[in-house]
């Protein structure tokens, strides 16, 4: 292998890590944007500048941080040039395809885990590799992990889950005992020198703690401030007091400039922090490279030089902070990542991403216990104080572009400040804990002290938060054993095992591309159905017979799908289907939840509607379950490899489908229209499509008894006659309660 091989291989390095720079800031934008995002403190571009300020300020101070990816996991004086571009190839590219994979499903991950676990499974796997070659022990593998150090980073990332929940719902709860869900208040009496400590806080983390990584502070400096340390926190709190207290005076919101601040240095942090992940790598091979090239041997050298000291690459950390910002502008799927997040925190019950499982369900059970436990030992008028403080139907909901936040200024404060305050002081000890572990975990903790995590929503939550973690751990075990696999193909492949490594990696991302797109059409078509935005009654009536139209078609056009796959035999395109059921029942949840919204806006402006609006709920229902057990019985049956319907039930069950279709589109025309229904049409279509099931169940009675329609294709074939009935009268139901609805509206009657 020549030089001139491995000047390419550093080449790729540093192409790959331009890749790897948009896919991790894509997954780790959610740690700093969810809190001004989730709060909606200002316009999203105006926070995005800030952020965007933060980062580049950030990567001035990641300097301290880079020896990891050189000497923090492995002895690089035990590895040849090769086989240390062996092991950050490995690693680069499977980065990208491990992160890139968590982003389309929009789950949050830890770069700071994955650049260490695959940094761990290349170095485990090239040197047990080198020691079979040699024919030495495997045992001897732990001389070239840097046990010690990795050990620590390892248990530095597990504790940061913990710490920093538990963190952000102590800090949250006494905040909220000290300002309550109605701050706005309280917050004119001390919200000052509340603010002016949080400040304080983020300043003294950002800037006293992060200067010792910082490559623009001299060493004089540095020992300056930290001799200074009481002083500068001292005049920071006095000052942001003065000017908080200030902007009090001039009825300006003093937790928006707190939040924004807080943006800015949590994106500094993140920077700081996190840059290593992307390109301490790619450093770390051009180094390499160049202190082979000093070298006599350089094919041969052991790069022992690379554990010590090495200058910082500025210019490149700064392009590295440019290529950051452009991906946080323009990243669809970071939009995908901090709406998981905002979604699991959000304050008020909505629709939930995450199903409920037993898991979430036992931990859920045993936190009511031990809540009921600790009830009984607090006195009952302490109980009663805390309830008080911590109600959030005592402050009515604050509109922003009319439109509820998620959660409130008071809590994204907390999330910043506190995520703020971990993360730099790791970077300042120089560890790399997960900024997203910390982050997300503190968003969890501060809306688990805020009774975000309702009864109603509770179980959803930890099934969210689960996921999430579980995710974490996958990126573990997934990171070690890929990198790991990586190494080997290149290993015994060199450059050719490189090419198809790429070549993979590029397939895997426009896969996961293609598969993002469609999810995120999905949830657009999701959004069509919030009814966050309306506050008007009648325009709110209305919208949810839009949304009615609009489910009626996806399950239309999905039963004739379905009904024709089954008569095809075709398992795969039932399959399709099938996975549409829990989004038709998530559309059907979020319609009757928009029904009974519309109830309360028409109850609030002394409005009435007809009382029979409020059985759309059930309606809906029972459309959904008629629709899905049409689509599963054809899956399971065909599934299970049965006999497929004779060709005589077939050409029955085609009327059916025919009159079953004519019924639900003109309903949902007449919906989307908002014409006025010809029930008598309809009814007719109903009777006819009745009179044929029960002509239809006299034929299949004398198949029955001819022994020509075995047991199972008999009960499918009167499961898909009797839901068909089913929903024709749903959808006559629906009609009715259309007409009724859209009468005027009347005054309520006087009591």
């Amino acid at each position: 292998m020549s030089m001139e091989i491995l000047f390419v291989g550093v080449v790729i390095l540093g192409l790959v890590a331009f890749f790897d720079i948009m896919v991790g800031v894509s997954n780790d934008a959610v740690n700093f944007l969810n809190s001004s995002i989730g709060s909606r403190v200002a316009p999203r571009t105006t926070i995005m500048i800030i952020a965007s300020l933060g980062i580049m300020a950030g990567v001035t101070f990641s300097s301290g941080m880079m020896e990891v990816a050189r000497s923090g996991i492995f002895h690089p004086q035990f590895f040849t040039l090769p086989e240390l571009l062996t092991i950050f190839l490995a690693v680069m590219i499977t980065d990208v395809i491990l992160l890139d994979l968590f982003n389309t499903y929009g789950l949050p991950t830890s770069t700071t885990v994955s650049i260490v676990f695959e940094l761990l499974g290349a170095a485990v796997a090239l040197a047990m590799l080198k020691l079979l070659t040699t024919g030495e022990s495997l045992v001897n593998v732990v001389q070239y992990i840097n046990s010690a150090k990795a050990i620590t980073i390892i248990m530095g990332i597990l504790l940061s889950v913990a710490i920093a929940f538990v963190c952000g719902a102590i800090v949250q709860f006494f905040t909220r005992l000290l300002f309550t869900f109605d701050y706005q208040k309280r917050i004119s009496r001390y919200g000052a020198l509340w603010g002016g400590m949080a400040l304080a806080s983020i300043t003294y983390f950002i800037l006293v703690k992060g200067a010792k990584g910082a490559t623009f502070i001299s060493k004089q400096n540095q020992e300056w401030i930290n001799t200074h340390t009481g002083l500068l926190l001292l005049l920071i709190f006095v000052g942001a007091a003065a000017v908080l207290q200030l902007l009090q005076l001039l009825k300006f919101n003093i937790l928006r400039p707190v939040v924004l601040i807080g943006t800015f240095a949590l994106a500094m942090a993140f920077a700081a922090n996190d840059l290593v992940n992307f390109i301490g790598v790619p450093l770390a091979g051009l180094h390499a490279y160049r202190l082979a090239l000093a070298s006599d041997n350089p094919l041969g050298v052991t790069m022992g030089g690379l554990a010590a000291k090495v200058p910082s690459e500025t210019f490149l950390l700064m392009l590295a902070g440019g290529v950051m910002v452009v991906t946080l502008w323009l990243s669809k799927k970071a939009r995908t990542v901090t709406e998981t997040e905002i979604s699991l925190s959000q304050q008020e019950e909505g629709n939930e991403r995450f199903e409920s499982i037993f898991l979430s369900r036992a931990i859920v059970r045993l936190v009511l216990h031990l809540s009921d436990t600790v009830r009984l030992i607090i006195p009952q008028g302490v109980r009663s104080w805390i309830d008080r403080r911590l109600d959030p139907a005592a402050a009515a909901p604050v509109l922003v572009d009319g439109r509820i936040p998620s959660f409130d200024l008071l809590r994204a404060t907390v999330n910043l400040m506190v995520a703020s305050a971990l993360i730099s002081y790791a970077t300042a000890s120089k560890l790399p804990l997960s900024t997203t572990y910390v982050t997300f975990m503190v968003a969890m903790g501060s809306s688990f002290a805020d009774r975000a995590w309702g009864r109603d929503s509770a179980v959803y939550r930890v099934t969210g938060v689960l996921t999430v973690i579980g995710g974490w751990f996958m990126t573990a075990v997934v990171a070690f054993l890929s990198a790991a696999l990586c190494a080997t193909v290149i290993f015994y492949g060199e450059a050719f095992g490189v090419v198809v490594l790429l070549v993979l990696a590029g397939a895997m991302i426009w896969n996961a591309h293609r598969k993002h797109q469609s999810m995120v059409r999905e949830a657009q078509m999701e959004k069509v159905f919030n009814l966050k935005t309306v506050d008007d009654p009648r325009a709110a009536v209305a919208i949810t017979f839009e949304h009615m139209s609009l489910l009626l078609r996806e399950i239309r056009t999905s039963l004739d799908v379905s009904l024709d796959a089954l008569f095809r035999q075709s398992f795969d395109r039932l399959g399709v289907e099938r996975k549409k059921i829990s989004h038709v029942q998530q559309w059907s949840n979020i319609i009757s939840a928009n029904v009974l919204k519309a109830m309360r806006l028409l109850d609030q402006q002394g409005l009435a509607v007809s009382h029979r609006y409020a059985q759309t709920i059930r309606r809906l229902q029972k459309l959904t379950d008629g629709y899905r057990d049409i689509v599963l019985r054809g899956y399971t049956h065909i599934g299970n490899h049965h006999k497929g319907l004779l060709p005589v039930q077939i050409e029955e069950l085609e009327e059916v489908r025919r009159l079953l279709q004519d019924i639900l589109l003109e309903v949902e025309q007449t919906f989307s229209r908002k014409q006025t229904a010809n029930l008598e049409r309809l009814t007719a279509k109903d009777h006819q499509l009745r009179a044929l099931a029960a002509d239809l169940n006299l034929r299949q009675a004398a198949r029955i008894k001819d022994n020509t329609s075995k047991t199972r294709l008999s009960i499918l074939y009167y499961g898909i006659v009797g839901n068909a009935m089913m929903l024709s009268k749903q959808n006559l139901e629906l009609l009715e309660i259309f007409d009724h609805s859209f009468g005027a509206f009347e005054e309520p009657p006087s009591p």
